[in-house]
């Protein structure tokens, strides 16, 4: 009536029957399939496209290019994003189908980089645009820093709920904050290039040449001797 020994009918059971939930099950195939979209507007495309290759494969993580918004649902914002690129991205993030991630590659795409203090163009931070996910820092990141961006992000998406994402949605977006950049007077005036110097050369040289010495030079330099 009650065998000591374990029932068979639950062993065999437990090594057939796989027990999860929905959010797990539709958080692995959504991390074993992220679709990544071509895009690139600088030295950091170089970077990503490197992962395409042989040498560091990132087929194995699930990850296939797609050159279309509406088959992609994560964008690497490889490279500086400009005013003018600015609402062609926005567009891109938009026409993707959710759920969608981001992942923000380069110092130029998180801060601005090089160009955040004297361009007016560049925007600083691409999160003022699009939801950021992982920031993966670097000029420009090395591969293995975007496989490591990839493993971040796979562990975010596997810790997701289905009844969660409502309020994870973004609620604003502004294009950029106002700069502050003052103006100052060029350095390059000009004036090196119309000097005298520049325009005809000195008397010695001339004379070493066999140049004819100008009659204003010769005034010039007889002036400057009087006033010594």
């Amino acid at each position: 009536m009650n065998p000591i020994e374990r029932p068979n009918v639950t062993h065999d059971l437990s090594e057939n029957v796989v027990l999860t939930t929905v959010d797990d099950l539709y958080n692995w195939a959504r991390l074993s399939s992220l679709w990544p979209m071509l895009y690139g507007t600088a030295c950091c495309f170089i970077e990503f496209a490197a992962l395409i290759g042989s040498r560091f494969d990132f087929d194995r993580f699930g990850l296939v290019p797609r050159s279309s918004p509406r088959q992609a649902d994560l964008i690497i914002t490889a490279g500086t994003i400009t005013m003018k690129m600015a609402p062609a991205l926005v567009r891109l993030y938009e026409q993707m189908p959710d759920p969608k991630y981001v992942i923000a590659m380069g110092a130029c795409t998180i801060t601005g980089g090089m160009f955040s203090v004297d361009s007016p163009t560049a925007v600083r931070g691409v999160d003022k645009l699009i939801p950021v996910d992982v920031y993966l820092p670097g000029c420009p990141p090395r591969p293995e820093a975007i496989i490591d961006a990839i493993i971040k992000l796979r562990k975010k998406i596997a810790n997701e709920s289905i009844q969660e994402r409502g309020d994870l949605r973004q609620t604003h977006r502004y294009y950029s904050t106002t700069h502050t950049m003052k103006a100052v007077d060029p350095i390059l005036t000009g004036q090196y290039i119309q000097s005298g110097t520049r325009e005809m050369p000195p008397r010695e040289l001339a004379e070493a040449m066999g140049l004819p010495v100008p009659p204003a030079l010769k005034a010039a330099e007889k002036e400057g001797l009087d006033r010594a």
